[in-house]
């Protein structure tokens, strides 16, 4: 919780701050299941808020290093995470002239917007929408990352040389058959003819 009750209501009315916390968890602030900054990692805040007719302004930038899996041969890797963000929040009685009559859209307005409760307001829910935005959606321990060989899962980079001769599957059944062949032929290589032994004796 941040308070902003030392800023007033003045509008213009300006407060720099910087801050560390503990980077929240459940769910993971970042992709889950690919990139994220750990629970309880610590999260460098520089927020500025600004006081308007309507609330307080919150723009800020976030800097924490996240953890994940290159997606190409799985090695862990870090990246760092530079997260920029702007809010309104609101004050529960601020004035909504100009806004729609409407209950029903009131309802729906009041859904994507953020209040103030008794000067403070949480950060937690901008942050993860800034965080994830910031993320790479596909991490890669380097651009030039060949990733893992497709036939035995070795990682290529280890090993730039690494092949399999390649098999044409539209042969492979005809690979089969001359095999077979190959094999019969040595089976009657392995003996005589029949009859053959037999016109020798006479």
């Amino acid at each position: 919780m941040f308070d902003t009750r030392e800023l007033g209501r003045r509008p213009g009315a300006l407060k720099r701050l910087s801050r560390t916390v503990d980077a929240p968890g459940s769910p993971v602030l970042g992709i889950d299941g690919v990139i994220g900054v750990p629970e309880g990692a610590p999260l460098e805040l520089d927020l500025r808020l600004e006081s308007v007719m309507e609330g307080v302004l919150v723009t800020g930038t976030a800097r924490a290093s996240a953890e994940g899996e290159c997606v190409r041969c799985l090695e862990p890797l870090t990246v760092e995470v530079d997260a920029d963000f702007q809010e309104m929040f609101s004050y529960p009685d601020a004035d909504d002239r100009g806004r729609p009559a409407d209950p029903a859209d009131d309802a729906e307005d009041d859904e994507d917007r953020f209040f103030l409760e008794d000067g403070l307001f949480d950060l937690e829910s901008v942050l993860r929408d800034a965080v994830v935005l910031a993320l790479p959606m596909q991490p890669v321990c380097k651009e030039t990352c060949a990733g893992l060989c497709s036939e035995c899962g070795i990682r290529l980079d280890e090993n730039p040389g690494h092949h399999h001769d390649a098999v044409d599957i539209r042969w492979a059944a005809l690979q089969g058959l001359a095999e077979t062949v190959q094999d019969g032929e040595k089976d009657n290589m392995g003996g005589a003819e029949p009859g053959v032994d037999e016109k020798q004796e006479k």
